[in-house]
């Protein structure tokens, strides 16, 4: 009988070898069976579950999976956020059942710090990716971190747009998490914004399977004070709905984006003094400036013409 060539017929050759009363087998037969075999290991090799066993894939798991993962973590962790909950569990849910959806999933989520804004982020990540913030396919942009300078605003665009594109081109459902939203640059969100929308693909690629979730400080207060009005009222906490927030936080957010064109004049202002930029005085000359119309304080009536004066307040210039 010959034996085959290479290292599995030499390692089934040393096996026959060692075995005494094996009896020998026709070589067309034997090839057979080592097809057979081939062919089963390679099926193995390739079969999804397997190959994801030892690695991790772009393949999130079933949306019924998935949502109960999602909904036990933030019954067990997260406290004093029913509509969080509520509506995270359903958006999510819904969109990963999902095989062809429009667009891609966006959630915003608005609080003071220490709300729970990136702990929510985290475990939405965690139920679609076991490896959540560290998952390869779960990205995470810190504004002030990564997009620090007013001055490469164009570079962090085309780097923001690559990435992205890069990204999702690798794996469709990519996940993007973006912090300090109210910190970005203007204009910055401008280069994420097509990603967003109902494009069926942007230059070959389709971003309609991709979750991009933004955390923002803005609409803190409003959200504070309808709260605060609940509890006055009487009412419990968890009677908020939805529909009492999403007004209030659009108008805030909204007033919050247009003063950032006062922000940067008080910014250019600053430098052009000499002084380090202070964010904290940045927003309170921003604040203190006057808008209209009175209630949705949306332009400044001065545009940008008192800025210098106020800074006076807090520099001794």
């Amino acid at each position: 009988m010959q034996l085959l060539r290479g290292p599995l017929g030499a390692a089934l050759g040393l096996a026959l070898l060692l075995s005494p009363g094996v009896q020998a087998v026709e070589p067309f037969s034997l090839g057979l069976a080592l097809a057979g075999a081939a062919s089963a290991l390679t099926g193995l090799i390739s079969y999804p579950r397997l190959y994801c066993y030892f690695t991790e894939c772009c393949l999130q798991r079933a949306g019924a999976r998935t949502g109960a993962a999602l909904q036990e973590d933030l019954d067990k962790k997260l406290f004093g956020q029913h509509l969080v909950k509520k509506v995270i569990v359903k958006a999510v849910t819904g969109f990963l059942n999902n095989s062809n959806p429009k667009k891609p999933l966006t959630l915003s989520l608005h609080g003071w710090t220490g709300t729970g804004k990136n702990f929510v982020s985290k475990i939405v990540a965690e139920s679609i990716y076991e490896g959540g913030l560290n998952s390869n396919y779960v990205h995470q942009f810190v504004s002030t971190l990564h997009f620090p300078h007013k001055h490469n605003i164009s570079h962090y665009k085309d780097q923001l747009q690559s990435w992205i594109r890069g990204n999702v081109s690798a794996c469709a459902r990519s996940i993007f998490i973006f912090d300090e939203m109210d910190k970005m640059h203007a204009g910055l969100i401008d280069s994420v914004k097509p990603f967003l929308d109902y494009y069926e693909q942007i230059d070959g690629v389709s971003y309609r399977k991709a979750i991009f979730i933004f955390l923002s400080n803005a609409g803190a207060e409003k959200i504070t004070e309808v709260a605060l009005d609940f509890w006055r009222n009487g009412k419990k906490r968890e009677d908020l709905q939805l529909r009492d927030l999403e007004a209030v936080v659009s108008v805030s957010v909204f007033n919050n984006k247009n003063s950032e064109h006062v922000k940067m004049c008080v910014r250019v202002e600053l430098e052009s003094r000499g002084y380090i930029v202070d964010e904290d005085i940045v927003t309170r000359v921003a604040d203190e400036m006057t808008y209209f119309p009175k209630e949705e304080r949306i332009y400044s009536d001065k545009g940008c013409k008192t800025v210098y004066t106020k800074l006076d307040f807090y520099y001794d210039l």
